[in-house]
Protein backbone atom coordinates (compact mmCIF):
# COMPACT_ATOMS: atom_id res chain seq x y z
CA UNK A 1 0.00 0.00 0.00
CA UNK A 2 1.15 3.37 -0.99
CA UNK A 3 1.73 5.77 1.43
CA UNK A 4 -0.58 8.23 -0.45
CA UNK A 5 -3.53 5.35 -0.21
CA UNK A 6 -2.38 4.83 3.62
CA UNK A 7 -2.87 8.13 4.48
CA UNK A 8 -6.21 8.26 2.57
CA UNK A 9 -7.16 5.30 4.79
CA UNK A 10 -6.43 6.63 7.81
CA UNK A 11 -8.23 9.95 7.34
CA UNK A 12 -11.03 7.93 6.72
CA UNK A 13 -10.44 5.66 9.50
CA UNK A 14 -9.83 8.97 11.87
CA UNK A 15 -13.08 9.97 11.02
CA UNK A 16 -15.38 7.33 11.88
CA UNK A 17 -13.10 6.75 15.03
CA UNK A 18 -14.04 10.50 15.96
CA UNK A 19 -17.41 10.26 15.45
CA UNK A 20 -17.88 7.11 17.44
CA UNK A 21 -16.64 9.13 20.65
CA UNK A 22 -19.71 11.44 20.28
CA UNK A 23 -21.78 8.52 20.76
CA UNK A 24 -19.87 6.55 23.00
CA UNK A 25 -17.59 8.94 24.86
CA UNK A 26 -13.87 7.28 26.20
CA UNK A 27 -12.73 7.56 29.69
CA UNK A 28 -11.56 11.30 30.48
CA UNK A 29 -9.71 9.63 33.78
CA UNK A 30 -6.42 7.23 32.80
CA UNK A 31 -6.34 4.03 33.45
CA UNK A 32 -3.73 3.35 36.16
CA UNK A 33 -4.10 0.18 35.45
CA UNK A 34 -3.11 0.52 31.94
CA UNK A 35 0.24 2.36 33.05
CA UNK A 36 1.50 -0.37 35.05
CA UNK A 37 0.32 -2.75 32.91
CA UNK A 38 2.96 -0.66 30.19
CA UNK A 39 5.32 -0.24 33.01
CA UNK A 40 5.54 -4.53 33.32
CA UNK A 41 5.89 -4.32 29.34
CA UNK A 42 9.05 -2.50 29.34
CA UNK A 43 10.32 -3.90 32.71
CA UNK A 44 10.70 -6.82 30.62
CA UNK A 45 12.52 -5.31 27.76
CA UNK A 46 15.34 -4.18 30.08
CA UNK A 47 14.80 -8.07 31.92
CA UNK A 48 16.70 -9.32 28.82
CA UNK A 49 19.06 -6.66 28.46
CA UNK A 50 20.52 -7.21 31.44
CA UNK A 51 20.45 -11.45 31.63
CA UNK A 52 22.22 -10.77 28.31
CA UNK A 53 24.90 -8.47 29.52
CA UNK A 54 25.63 -10.84 32.74
CA UNK A 55 25.90 -13.74 30.28
CA UNK A 56 27.94 -12.08 27.51
CA UNK A 57 31.20 -13.05 28.59
CA UNK A 58 30.00 -17.04 29.03
CA UNK A 59 29.44 -16.55 25.60
CA UNK A 60 32.74 -15.43 24.76
CA UNK A 61 34.15 -17.64 26.52
CA UNK A 62 32.00 -20.77 25.04
CA UNK A 63 31.75 -19.97 21.56
CA UNK A 64 35.47 -18.66 21.73
CA UNK A 65 33.88 -14.86 20.60
CA UNK A 66 36.16 -12.14 20.18
CA UNK A 67 35.24 -8.41 21.47
CA UNK A 68 33.64 -7.09 19.04
CA UNK A 69 31.56 -9.93 18.08
CA UNK A 70 30.39 -9.61 21.52
CA UNK A 71 29.61 -5.95 20.95
CA UNK A 72 27.78 -7.08 17.88
CA UNK A 73 25.57 -9.36 19.46
CA UNK A 74 25.37 -6.73 22.57
CA UNK A 75 24.18 -4.53 19.16
CA UNK A 76 21.93 -6.44 17.62
CA UNK A 77 19.88 -6.03 20.62
CA UNK A 78 19.51 -2.74 20.41
CA UNK A 79 19.44 -1.45 16.79
CA UNK A 80 16.29 -4.35 15.13
CA UNK A 81 14.31 -2.09 18.05
CA UNK A 82 14.19 1.03 15.09
CA UNK A 83 12.99 -1.19 12.30
CA UNK A 84 9.74 -2.73 15.03
CA UNK A 85 9.23 1.27 16.04
CA UNK A 86 9.49 3.11 13.19
CA UNK A 87 7.62 0.11 11.14
CA UNK A 88 4.12 0.18 13.99
CA UNK A 89 4.67 4.01 14.51
CA UNK A 90 3.33 4.38 10.98
CA UNK A 91 0.58 1.83 11.50
CA UNK A 92 -0.31 1.48 15.16
CA UNK A 93 -3.25 3.46 14.73
CA UNK A 94 -4.82 1.46 12.17
CA UNK A 95 -3.65 -2.07 13.47
CA UNK A 96 -4.35 -0.96 16.98
CA UNK A 97 -1.85 -1.03 20.35
CA UNK A 98 -3.21 -4.53 21.24
CA UNK A 99 -2.69 -6.66 17.79
CA UNK A 100 0.94 -5.25 18.47
CA UNK A 101 1.48 -5.99 22.12
CA UNK A 102 0.45 -9.62 20.52
CA UNK A 103 3.71 -9.56 17.80
CA UNK A 104 5.70 -8.42 21.14
CA UNK A 105 5.19 -11.05 23.11
CA UNK A 106 5.58 -13.45 20.22
CA UNK A 107 8.57 -11.82 19.82
CA UNK A 108 9.81 -12.35 23.53
CA UNK A 109 8.95 -15.65 23.87
CA UNK A 110 10.64 -17.15 21.07
CA UNK A 111 13.84 -15.32 21.60
CA UNK A 112 13.50 -16.87 24.95
CA UNK A 113 13.40 -20.69 23.24
CA UNK A 114 15.80 -19.46 20.78
CA UNK A 115 18.46 -18.57 22.89
CA UNK A 116 18.34 -21.56 25.15
CA UNK A 117 19.22 -23.36 22.13
CA UNK A 118 21.45 -21.53 21.01
CA UNK A 119 25.23 -23.18 19.72
CA UNK A 120 27.45 -20.54 18.62
CA UNK A 121 27.72 -16.68 17.01
CA UNK A 122 24.55 -16.91 14.71
CA UNK A 123 22.06 -18.80 16.76
CA UNK A 124 22.88 -16.02 19.19
CA UNK A 125 22.29 -13.19 17.03
CA UNK A 126 19.17 -14.17 15.58
CA UNK A 127 17.44 -15.34 18.91
CA UNK A 128 19.02 -11.48 19.93
CA UNK A 129 17.56 -9.89 16.86
CA UNK A 130 14.40 -11.55 17.47
CA UNK A 131 13.81 -9.81 20.86
CA UNK A 132 15.03 -6.30 19.97
CA UNK A 133 11.77 -6.46 17.43
CA UNK A 134 9.75 -7.20 20.10
CA UNK A 135 11.17 -4.92 22.58
CA UNK A 136 10.72 -1.83 19.78
CA UNK A 137 7.44 -3.37 19.46
CA UNK A 138 6.67 -2.24 23.43
CA UNK A 139 7.96 1.39 22.95
CA UNK A 140 5.95 1.83 20.02
CA UNK A 141 3.06 1.04 22.11
CA UNK A 142 3.88 2.31 25.52
CA UNK A 143 5.26 6.06 25.00
CA UNK A 144 2.26 7.18 22.85
CA UNK A 145 -0.26 5.10 25.22
CA UNK A 146 0.95 6.80 28.60
CA UNK A 147 1.55 10.32 26.63
CA UNK A 148 -2.30 10.28 25.46
CA UNK A 149 -3.09 9.53 28.39
CA UNK A 150 -1.17 12.58 30.40
CA UNK A 151 -1.00 14.93 27.67
CA UNK A 152 -0.07 17.82 30.20
CA UNK A 153 2.87 16.10 32.38
CA UNK A 154 4.06 13.99 29.75
CA UNK A 155 7.83 14.64 30.65
CA UNK A 156 6.76 13.52 34.28
CA UNK A 157 5.15 10.57 33.19
CA UNK A 158 7.52 9.49 31.03
CA UNK A 159 10.29 9.42 33.31
CA UNK A 160 8.05 7.21 35.62
CA UNK A 161 7.25 4.48 32.99
CA UNK A 162 10.85 4.70 32.03
CA UNK A 163 11.50 3.44 35.69
CA UNK A 164 10.56 0.46 34.41
CA UNK A 165 13.67 0.15 32.16
CA UNK A 166 16.28 0.40 35.14
CA UNK A 167 13.42 -1.80 37.55
CA UNK A 168 13.87 -4.64 34.84
CA UNK A 169 17.86 -4.35 35.47
CA UNK A 170 17.74 -4.58 39.02
CA UNK A 171 14.97 -7.41 39.25
CA UNK A 172 16.93 -9.59 36.30
CA UNK A 173 20.19 -8.96 37.29
CA UNK A 174 19.55 -10.24 41.16
CA UNK A 175 17.90 -13.37 39.91
CA UNK A 176 21.49 -14.12 37.61
CA UNK A 177 23.23 -12.57 40.42
CA UNK A 178 21.74 -14.66 43.01
CA UNK A 179 21.64 -17.73 41.02
CA UNK A 180 25.40 -17.88 40.74
CA UNK A 181 28.15 -17.94 38.12
CA UNK A 182 28.28 -21.90 38.47
CA UNK A 183 24.56 -21.63 37.08
CA UNK A 184 24.25 -22.32 33.54
CA UNK A 185 23.47 -19.27 31.64
CA UNK A 186 20.73 -21.10 29.66
CA UNK A 187 18.71 -21.39 32.93
CA UNK A 188 19.02 -17.97 33.38
CA UNK A 189 18.09 -16.64 29.95
CA UNK A 190 14.98 -18.58 30.46
CA UNK A 191 14.00 -16.16 32.93
CA UNK A 192 13.00 -13.93 30.70
CA UNK A 193 9.47 -15.57 30.15
CA UNK A 194 8.40 -14.29 34.01
CA UNK A 195 7.99 -10.70 33.05
CA UNK A 196 6.55 -11.62 29.54
CA UNK A 197 3.35 -13.57 30.90
CA UNK A 198 3.00 -11.57 33.55
CA UNK A 199 2.85 -8.08 31.20
CA UNK A 200 0.15 -10.49 28.79
CA UNK A 201 -1.92 -11.02 31.57
CA UNK A 202 -2.08 -7.53 33.08
CA UNK A 203 -2.09 -5.72 29.62
CA UNK A 204 -4.49 -7.76 27.00
CA UNK A 205 -7.72 -7.37 29.13
CA UNK A 206 -7.11 -3.07 29.26
CA UNK A 207 -9.30 -0.98 27.22
CA UNK A 208 -6.36 1.11 24.97
CA UNK A 209 -6.85 4.87 24.65
CA UNK A 210 -7.02 6.77 21.13
CA UNK A 211 -4.05 8.39 20.39
CA UNK A 212 -4.19 12.51 21.28
CA UNK A 213 -3.31 12.98 16.92
CA UNK A 214 -6.15 11.29 16.05
CA UNK A 215 -8.32 12.90 18.78
CA UNK A 216 -7.73 16.28 17.59
CA UNK A 217 -8.41 15.20 13.79
CA UNK A 218 -4.90 16.01 12.97
CA UNK A 219 -4.12 13.95 9.62
CA UNK A 220 -1.88 11.13 8.80
CA UNK A 221 -0.05 13.73 6.44
CA UNK A 222 0.40 16.38 8.54
CA UNK A 223 1.80 13.88 11.17
CA UNK A 224 4.60 12.33 8.33
CA UNK A 225 5.43 16.37 7.78
CA UNK A 226 6.27 16.53 11.37
CA UNK A 227 8.88 13.94 10.41
CA UNK A 228 10.00 15.38 7.34
CA UNK A 229 12.91 14.59 4.80
CA UNK A 230 15.49 15.59 7.68
CA UNK A 231 14.22 13.17 10.42
CA UNK A 232 13.46 10.53 7.82
CA UNK A 233 16.94 10.86 6.59
CA UNK A 234 18.44 10.32 10.08
CA UNK A 235 16.85 7.25 11.05
CA UNK A 236 16.28 6.05 7.38
CA UNK A 237 20.48 6.39 7.05
CA UNK A 238 21.24 4.63 10.31
CA UNK A 239 19.31 1.79 9.48
CA UNK A 240 20.20 0.93 5.92
CA UNK A 241 23.76 1.30 6.98
CA UNK A 242 23.16 -1.50 9.77
CA UNK A 243 21.89 -3.32 7.46
CA UNK A 244 24.57 -2.55 4.80
CA UNK A 245 27.34 -3.81 6.97
CA UNK A 246 25.29 -7.26 7.87
CA UNK A 247 25.05 -8.12 4.10
CA UNK A 248 28.05 -6.28 3.01
CA UNK A 249 26.79 -3.57 1.15
CA UNK A 250 29.15 -1.27 -0.85
CA UNK A 251 29.01 2.37 0.89
CA UNK A 252 28.01 3.54 -2.52
CA UNK A 253 24.35 1.19 -2.18
CA UNK A 254 24.67 2.09 1.12
CA UNK A 255 24.31 6.06 0.35
CA UNK A 256 21.86 5.02 -3.05
CA UNK A 257 19.38 3.11 -0.76
CA UNK A 258 19.27 5.63 1.54
CA UNK A 259 18.79 8.68 -0.79
CA UNK A 260 16.33 6.74 -2.63
CA UNK A 261 13.83 5.81 0.17
CA UNK A 262 14.19 9.45 1.42
CA UNK A 263 13.39 10.95 -1.84
CA UNK A 264 10.34 8.73 -2.51
CA UNK A 265 9.18 10.07 1.15
CA UNK A 266 10.22 13.88 0.40
CA UNK A 267 8.02 13.75 -2.63
CA UNK A 268 4.91 12.37 -1.02
CA UNK A 269 5.22 15.10 1.99
CA UNK A 270 6.99 18.12 0.63
CA UNK A 271 8.82 19.44 3.88
CA UNK A 272 11.58 19.08 5.93
CA UNK A 273 10.35 18.76 8.89
CA UNK A 274 10.61 20.68 12.09
CA UNK A 275 14.34 21.91 12.74
CA UNK A 276 14.18 21.12 16.44
CA UNK A 277 12.67 17.85 16.60
CA UNK A 278 15.78 17.03 13.67
CA UNK A 279 18.37 18.50 16.32
CA UNK A 280 16.53 16.38 19.07
CA UNK A 281 17.10 13.48 16.63
CA UNK A 282 20.84 14.24 16.11
CA UNK A 283 21.39 14.82 19.55
CA UNK A 284 19.85 11.95 20.56
CA UNK A 285 22.29 9.75 19.18
CA UNK A 286 25.30 10.60 21.52
CA UNK A 287 22.44 9.99 23.98
CA UNK A 288 21.78 6.45 23.29
CA UNK A 289 25.77 5.90 22.76
CA UNK A 290 26.06 7.35 26.47
CA UNK A 291 23.44 5.46 28.05
CA UNK A 292 22.76 2.16 26.62
CA UNK A 293 26.18 1.58 24.69
CA UNK A 294 27.67 2.27 27.87
CA UNK A 295 25.24 0.03 29.63
CA UNK A 296 25.55 -2.59 27.35
CA UNK A 297 29.59 -3.20 28.50
CA UNK A 298 29.56 -1.82 31.98
CA UNK A 299 30.21 -5.38 33.78
CA UNK A 300 32.56 -6.04 31.86
CA UNK A 301 34.56 -3.04 31.67
CA UNK A 302 34.58 -2.96 35.34
CA UNK A 303 34.89 -6.49 36.04
CA UNK A 304 38.58 -6.11 36.89
CA UNK A 305 38.46 -3.48 39.87
CA UNK A 306 35.13 -5.58 40.87
CA UNK A 307 36.73 -8.80 41.28
CA UNK A 308 39.91 -7.06 43.41
CA UNK A 309 37.24 -5.86 46.23
CA UNK A 310 35.03 -9.00 45.52
CA UNK A 311 32.23 -8.14 44.36
CA UNK A 312 30.84 -9.73 40.75
CA UNK A 313 31.02 -7.36 38.03
CA UNK A 314 27.41 -7.23 37.32
CA UNK A 315 26.08 -5.80 40.94
CA UNK A 316 27.72 -2.76 39.06
CA UNK A 317 24.76 -2.34 36.53
CA UNK A 318 22.06 -3.25 39.21
CA UNK A 319 23.40 -0.73 41.63
CA UNK A 320 23.81 2.15 39.02
CA UNK A 321 20.09 0.83 38.11
CA UNK A 322 18.79 0.94 41.39
CA UNK A 323 19.29 4.67 41.43
CA UNK A 324 18.18 5.28 38.67
CA UNK A 325 14.75 3.45 39.12
CA UNK A 326 14.00 5.42 42.13
CA UNK A 327 15.09 8.89 40.42
CA UNK A 328 12.86 8.43 37.77
CA UNK A 329 9.92 7.30 39.89
CA UNK A 330 9.89 10.78 41.39
CA UNK A 331 11.16 12.69 38.47
CA UNK A 332 7.98 14.66 38.63
CA UNK A 333 9.02 17.22 41.71
CA UNK A 334 12.97 17.45 39.96
CA UNK A 335 10.86 18.33 36.24
CA UNK A 336 8.66 21.21 37.89
CA UNK A 337 11.92 22.92 39.79
CA UNK A 338 14.09 22.62 36.32
CA UNK A 339 12.89 22.74 32.68
CA UNK A 340 13.46 19.28 31.01
CA UNK A 341 16.25 20.81 28.46
CA UNK A 342 18.16 22.08 31.91
CA UNK A 343 17.85 18.48 33.33
CA UNK A 344 19.07 17.37 30.01
CA UNK A 345 22.08 19.86 30.46
CA UNK A 346 23.17 19.36 33.65
CA UNK A 347 22.90 15.48 33.14
CA UNK A 348 25.25 15.88 30.40
CA UNK A 349 27.60 17.42 32.27
CA UNK A 350 27.37 14.77 35.50
CA UNK A 351 27.37 11.60 33.05
CA UNK A 352 31.03 13.21 31.48
CA UNK A 353 32.64 12.94 35.21
CA UNK A 354 30.63 10.21 35.51
CA UNK A 355 32.96 8.54 32.92
CA UNK A 356 35.93 10.23 33.50
CA UNK A 357 35.83 9.02 37.20
CA UNK A 358 34.92 5.03 36.13
CA UNK A 359 37.61 5.21 33.78
CA UNK A 360 40.55 6.28 36.45
CA UNK A 361 39.48 4.60 39.53
CA UNK A 362 40.21 1.84 41.35
CA UNK A 363 38.89 -0.28 44.33
CA UNK A 364 35.83 1.23 46.32
CA UNK A 365 36.05 4.27 44.72
CA UNK A 366 34.67 2.53 41.65
CA UNK A 367 31.28 2.78 43.44
CA UNK A 368 31.19 6.28 43.93
CA UNK A 369 32.24 7.05 40.19
CA UNK A 370 29.58 4.75 39.51
CA UNK A 371 26.98 6.83 41.57
CA UNK A 372 28.22 9.89 39.72
CA UNK A 373 27.17 8.84 36.46
CA UNK A 374 24.66 6.55 37.34
CA UNK A 375 23.12 10.39 38.62
CA UNK A 376 24.15 11.53 35.33
CA UNK A 377 22.09 9.37 33.08
CA UNK A 378 18.98 8.85 35.05
CA UNK A 379 17.14 11.25 33.18
CA UNK A 380 18.45 11.29 29.97
CA UNK A 381 15.98 8.99 28.06
CA UNK A 382 12.44 9.66 29.25
CA UNK A 383 13.07 13.62 29.34
CA UNK A 384 13.96 13.68 25.42
CA UNK A 385 11.38 11.99 24.76
CA UNK A 386 9.44 13.99 27.21
CA UNK A 387 10.25 17.03 25.24
CA UNK A 388 9.07 15.55 21.95
CA UNK A 389 5.79 14.68 22.89
CA UNK A 390 5.75 18.18 24.86
CA UNK A 391 6.58 20.35 21.60
CA UNK A 392 5.37 18.00 18.51
CA UNK A 393 2.56 16.06 19.65
CA UNK A 394 1.17 16.45 16.16
CA UNK A 395 3.53 14.29 15.32
CA UNK A 396 1.59 11.68 16.76
CA UNK A 397 3.30 8.34 17.57
CA UNK A 398 5.38 8.49 14.89
CA UNK A 399 7.72 11.30 16.05
CA UNK A 400 8.16 10.20 19.51
CA UNK A 401 8.75 6.80 18.60
CA UNK A 402 11.18 7.66 15.72
CA UNK A 403 13.46 9.73 18.37
CA UNK A 404 13.41 6.40 20.58
CA UNK A 405 14.32 4.31 17.12
CA UNK A 406 17.22 6.62 16.46
CA UNK A 407 18.86 6.34 20.12
CA UNK A 408 18.07 2.33 19.75
CA UNK A 409 20.05 2.01 16.65
CA UNK A 410 22.76 4.21 17.69
CA UNK A 411 23.57 2.27 21.19
CA UNK A 412 23.44 -0.74 18.52
CA UNK A 413 25.08 0.73 15.58
CA UNK A 414 27.35 2.93 17.52
CA UNK A 415 27.45 2.23 21.24
CA UNK A 416 27.92 -1.23 22.21
CA UNK A 417 30.58 -1.67 19.18
CA UNK A 418 32.34 1.38 19.53
CA UNK A 419 33.09 0.18 23.30
CA UNK A 420 33.93 -3.56 21.92
CA UNK A 421 36.02 -1.92 19.18
CA UNK A 422 37.96 0.61 21.22
CA UNK A 423 38.98 -2.41 23.39
CA UNK A 424 40.25 -4.71 20.73
CA UNK A 425 42.61 -1.76 19.20
CA UNK A 426 44.06 -0.97 22.33
CA UNK A 427 44.84 -4.38 22.76
CA UNK A 428 46.38 -4.83 19.09
CA UNK A 429 48.24 -1.84 19.66
CA UNK A 430 49.08 -2.41 23.34
CA UNK A 431 50.68 -5.71 22.19
CA UNK A 432 52.60 -4.55 19.69
CA UNK A 433 54.22 -1.88 21.43
CA UNK A 434 55.29 -4.04 24.20
CA UNK A 435 56.81 -6.52 21.88
CA UNK A 436 58.70 -3.13 20.14
CA UNK A 437 60.11 -2.30 23.40
CA UNK A 438 60.59 -5.79 25.37
CA UNK A 439 61.94 -8.10 22.24
CA UNK A 440 58.74 -10.48 22.73
CA UNK A 441 56.47 -12.13 20.26
CA UNK A 442 53.63 -11.56 21.96
CA UNK A 443 51.53 -9.73 19.09
CA UNK A 444 51.90 -12.59 16.51
CA UNK A 445 51.54 -15.25 18.15
CA UNK A 446 48.21 -14.48 20.26
CA UNK A 447 46.78 -11.72 18.39
CA UNK A 448 46.76 -13.62 15.42
CA UNK A 449 43.11 -13.18 14.07
CA UNK A 450 42.33 -10.19 11.59
CA UNK A 451 39.15 -8.65 12.22
CA UNK A 452 37.11 -5.69 11.06
CA UNK A 453 33.92 -3.40 12.06
CA UNK A 454 32.49 -0.38 10.77
CA UNK A 455 35.19 1.60 13.11
CA UNK A 456 38.31 -0.07 11.34
CA UNK A 457 40.20 -3.06 11.22
CA UNK A 458 42.18 -4.94 14.21
CA UNK A 459 44.03 -7.87 15.11
CA UNK A 460 41.95 -9.44 17.91
CA UNK A 461 43.71 -12.14 20.66
CA UNK A 462 42.50 -15.51 19.75
CA UNK A 463 41.30 -16.94 23.40
CA UNK A 464 41.89 -20.51 22.57
CA UNK A 465 45.79 -20.06 21.85
CA UNK A 466 46.22 -17.63 24.95
CA UNK A 467 44.45 -20.34 27.18
CA UNK A 468 47.54 -22.86 26.05
CA UNK A 469 50.34 -20.07 27.07
CA UNK A 470 52.42 -20.08 29.84
CA UNK A 471 51.07 -18.47 33.39
CA UNK A 472 52.87 -15.20 33.00
CA UNK A 473 52.22 -14.65 29.86
CA UNK A 474 48.55 -14.76 30.59
CA UNK A 475 48.63 -12.65 33.10
CA UNK A 476 50.88 -10.42 30.68
CA UNK A 477 47.90 -10.11 28.16
CA UNK A 478 45.32 -9.90 30.43
CA UNK A 479 46.88 -7.17 32.34
CA UNK A 480 46.73 -5.22 28.97
CA UNK A 481 42.85 -5.65 28.20
CA UNK A 482 42.55 -4.82 31.95
CA UNK A 483 43.94 -1.27 30.84
CA UNK A 484 41.91 -1.14 27.46
CA UNK A 485 38.41 -1.90 29.13
CA UNK A 486 38.99 1.19 31.03
CA UNK A 487 40.24 3.61 28.62
CA UNK A 488 37.16 2.70 26.47
CA UNK A 489 35.08 5.22 28.85
CA UNK A 490 37.53 7.93 28.09
CA UNK A 491 36.28 7.39 24.13
CA UNK A 492 32.58 7.56 25.13
CA UNK A 493 33.28 10.40 27.82
CA UNK A 494 33.34 13.04 24.24
CA UNK A 495 29.40 11.95 23.86
CA UNK A 496 27.92 13.96 26.73
CA UNK A 497 30.29 17.30 26.31
CA UNK A 498 28.82 16.95 22.88
CA UNK A 499 24.98 16.89 24.01
CA UNK A 500 25.47 19.74 26.77
CA UNK A 501 26.32 22.06 24.46
CA UNK A 502 23.01 20.57 22.17
CA UNK A 503 20.88 21.32 25.27
CA UNK A 504 22.42 24.65 26.12
CA UNK A 505 21.25 25.65 22.94
CA UNK A 506 18.22 24.52 22.68
CA UNK A 507 17.05 26.32 26.14
CA UNK A 508 19.07 29.94 24.98
CA UNK A 509 17.14 28.94 21.85
CA UNK A 510 13.66 28.86 23.84
CA UNK A 511 14.53 31.81 25.82
CA UNK A 512 14.77 33.66 23.23
CA UNK A 513 11.09 33.17 22.21
CA UNK A 514 9.20 33.77 25.57
CA UNK A 515 10.77 30.26 27.21
CA UNK A 516 9.93 26.46 26.37
CA UNK A 517 6.37 25.67 26.82
CA UNK A 518 4.33 22.23 26.80
CA UNK A 519 1.92 22.47 23.41
CA UNK A 520 -1.34 20.99 24.16
CA UNK A 521 -3.73 19.29 21.01
CA UNK A 522 -7.72 20.00 21.24
CA UNK A 523 -10.13 17.67 20.94
CA UNK A 524 -11.75 17.89 17.55
CA UNK A 525 -14.89 17.11 18.63
CA UNK A 526 -14.24 19.24 22.31
CA UNK A 527 -13.78 22.13 20.12
CA UNK A 528 -16.78 21.74 17.54
CA UNK A 529 -18.71 21.74 20.88
CA UNK A 530 -18.57 24.54 21.97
Amino acid sequence: MSLKLWYQVDKKATDMVVNSITANPPFDAPDKKLFWACFVALVTTSFGFILRALTLPQWGEEFNLTNTQIGEIAGVGLWPFAISIVLFSLIIDRIGYKNSMVFAFACHLASAVLTFFATGYWSLYIATFIMALGNGTVEAVTNPVVATMFPREKSRWLNMLHAGWPSGLVLGGLLALMLGAETSWKLKMILILLPTILYAILMFPRRFPLNERVKAGVSYMEMLKEVGVGGALIVTALIVFQLGAILEWSTTANVAITLAIVLVFGLLVRSIGQPIFIFLNLLMIPLAVTELGTDSWISDLMAPEMHHIGIQAGWILVYTSAIMAVLRLFAGSIIHRISPLGLLAVCSAVTCVGLLLLSVSSGVMVLAAATVFALGKTFFWPTILGVVAERFPKGGALTLNITGGVGMIAAGVIGAVILGFAQDKTIDNKLSAYDTTNNTMLHSTYATEEKSSIFGTYKAVDNALLAEAAAEEQQLVQSIQDVARKEALQVVAIFPVIMFAGFIFLMLYYKSRGGYKVVVLQDKEAVAAK
